[in-house]
């Protein structure tokens, strides 16, 4: 009698082998259109998602089997299903390639014809979606498609004037501007996927330890210790991972055992390590996927993304490094011996130019004016010519083919999440619901930029939800980005504003996606984690609406010296009396009175008129002066 799982054994074994020759067929096509030649637009987009697909299916093919073995005959059912989902989704991506192909040549019209190979294909990749990433991202596509089937029957300004079925697979699948195979994929394709390689291959070639362990060398005289080590750690590694996911997973797994060794709860623990992962994204200078999808849309360039990303990245990362030493104060943690493993060896500081060395390739390629794409094949070379420093790359050198697997396969899932983004997009352009919604949203905030940036940030963080921070960027500034943008705010603050709260959206209960994967490694409870983590990351928060009012901040819009230096001064200032009030602890216990008194001065350092900021900066120096000479004094009379 045949066991469970038995019958697909062999194919088990096929789908790996094809997804891995697809998958290395995609990095090969991601190397060489980043770094060697173009190649053909509509030839590279159908190769890509033909790839991905392959690459997609095998990768929900093995979560599902790791998810425990069917029995022989659903088994043989799934193995039928995953077949014809390549064959039909083949079919499909083929008939785009040949109707650009006929529109390149000829006079071409869409046919009912090609909308029958075209809805099969939304299918397929709406279900490979699910798959992947869940019913949130789905539903995010599937709305796009039926919204265009049958919104001319809704009310209200929801309804548009009705699309044939010719007419949506025009819109949605032959399409290179929008869509499935729209720009935003183009961007994917050509400049996204070989940073993702290169993030897959930094941390395969060991550059992750070492960081770890640099670390904690730079704060093992802090009281922190490991938490500080891990908010640091969690920087710079999240900045080439570009994955909240993957940086948790990455990092804390070592982090999170010390922080709660020293001392620190395992609910703190796994919300300090969630909540400083997730930062990783808005950290130069590698920042991950959205923001080199930000620079081609807002056409900026990457470099001043970085630019721009820098003083707000590093105000959120003071606003948790103040948030862990309030915390060991609280718990009375004092400054600890680093222990003989911690320290920095002859191999480490060999091994640390598998960061140094790609990272000042990337920036310098950048400013030598060569593209951004170029800039991450250059990075991946020299890569590649620096792993074998590392002795365990010499011993196994296959960890770098492993690497670069993984990492094409992080693209091709990546690939499939565009899909559906692509779909909302074409929607969206197609009936001009994004406008109708601008329309709503400026009736219903009037003409107060503050109230503006509030309802879009409700809206950010409603729409972010349980979703990768490049489908949540991409989602919130289609429907928000529209209605911050018309009050005057410029678009590269409106983008910067509307990502981070795509970052932020990973912290925020219910659905605290970053606090879910570290809750576990912590051994804590996953909705206390969220709930700390989102009082650890309070500040990211605050930083959107400060850049917004003074983009001085973002250095490469309106900047001058003094208001930049007065503004950031303000802004640490605001950061450690709302850190030190949250906490309800500074040099000693908080009374009721001072919390509130310090979360009002905390706001008011930001006002714009000096009349509000410049009493309140007075009144916040009084309050830290008392809490310093009450502290003194009660240490006095404990001695």
């Amino acid at each position: 009698m045949t066991a469970p799982g038995d019958t697909p054994s062999g194919a088990s074994r096929l789908f790996t082998l094809l997804t891995a020759l697809a998958a290395a067929a995609l990095g090969a096509i991601a190397l060489y259109s980043s770094g060697i030649d173009l190649i053909d637009p509509k030839l590279h987009r159908a190769g890509g998602f033909a790839l991905a697909l392959i690459v997609a299916v095998g990768v929900a093919r093995r979560k599902r089997e790791a998810d425990g073995a069917p029995t022989s005959t659903a088994a043989i059912v799934h193995l039928a299903l995953d077949i014809a989902m390549i064959v039909v989704g083949l079919w499909a991506i083929w008939s785009f390639h040949y109707v650009q192909t006929q529109m390149e040549v000829a006079l071409y019209d869409v046919s009912n014809r090609d909308a029958w190979p075209a809805l099969a294909g939304l299918v397929i990749f709406l279900e490979l979606c699910r798959r992947l990433w869940g019913w949130g991202l789905f539903g995010v596509g599937a709305f796009g498609v039926i919204y265009l089937l049958w919104g001319q029957d809704l009310p209200g300004l929801l309804a548009h004037t009705g699309f044939s079925l010719k007419e949506v697979a025009e819109a949605l699948w032959y399409n290179t501007n929008k869509g499935v195979f729209g720009s935003i994929t183009n961007i994917v394709l050509s400049t996204v996927f070989i940073f993702i390689i290169f993030g897959v291959l930094l941390e395969g070639t060991g550059a992750g330890d070492t960081l770890l362990k640099f670390a904690f060398l730079i704060t093992r005289r802090t009281r922190g210790g490991p938490a500080h080590a891990a908010i640091l750690a969690s920087s710079m590694f999240g900045t080439m991972s570009g994955s909240t996911v993957a940086n948790i997973v990455g990092t804390g797994t070592f982090t999170i055992p010390m922080i709660k060794k020293r001392g620190f709860s395992p609910t703190f623990a796994g919300g300090i390590e969630a909540t400083a992962s997730s930062g990783g994204q808005i950290m130069p200078p590698i920042m991950g996927a959205a923001a080199l999808v930000m620079a081609d849309l807002t056409g900026a360039g990457y470099l001043n993304i970085i630019v721009a990303a820098l003083f707000p990245a590093l105000f959120y990362y003071f606003s948790l490094f103040s948030a862990v030493t309030v915390e060991a104060r609280r718990q009375g943690i004092d400054v600890q011996p680093m222990s003989i493993d911690d320290k920095i060896s002859r191999i480490d500081l060999i091994n640390s130019v598998l960061f140094v060395g790609p990272i000042l390739t990337v920036i310098g390629s950048l400013v030598a004016g060569v593209s951004t794409s170029a800039a991450g094949f250059n990075a991946v070379v020299v890569l590649l010519v620096l792993s074998v420093v590392n002795p365990e790359v010499r011993r196994d050198p296959m960890r770098i083919w492993r690497s670069f697997l993984k990492g094409a396969q992080s693209g091709a899932s990546l690939l499939i999440a565009i899909a559906a983004i692509g779909i909302l997009v074409g929607s969206l352009d197609s009936t001009g619901l994004g406008l109708k919604l601008a329309s709503v949203i400026a009736e219903v905030r009037g003409e107060s930029l503050f109230s503006a940036l509030l309802v879009a940030m409700v809206g950010a963080l409603i729409l972010g939800m349980g979703m990768p921070t490049l489908p949540a960027y991409l989602i919130i500034i289609l429907v928000m980005g529209p209605a911050i943008q018309a009050l005057g705010v410029s678009m590269l603050t409106a983008h910067m504003f509307v990502f981070y709260y795509g970052v932020a959206s990973s912290l925020t209960p219910p659905v605290a996606i970053a606090a879910y994967a570290a809750a576990p490694i912590a051994g804590a409870n996953p909705l206390m984690t969220a709930l700390m983590a989102f009082r650890l990351g309070m500040a990211k928060f605050i930083i959107p609406f400060i850049f917004a009012f003074y983009p001085t901040l973002l250095i490469i819009e309106e900047f001058s010296l003094l208001p930049f230096l007065w503004i950031t001064a303000r802004t640490c200032f605001c950061i450690w009396l709302f850190s030190s009030a949250l906490s309800g602890y500074d040099r000693r216990k908080l009374t009721w009175a001072e919390i509130g008194l310090r979360f009002a001065v905390a706001f008011a350092t930001l006002a714009l008129s000096p009349a509000i900021h410049l009493p309140a900066v007075a009144i916040g120096l009084a309050l830290i002066l008392f809490d310093i000479r009450s502290a003194s004094t009660r240490k006095d009379h404990a001695t």
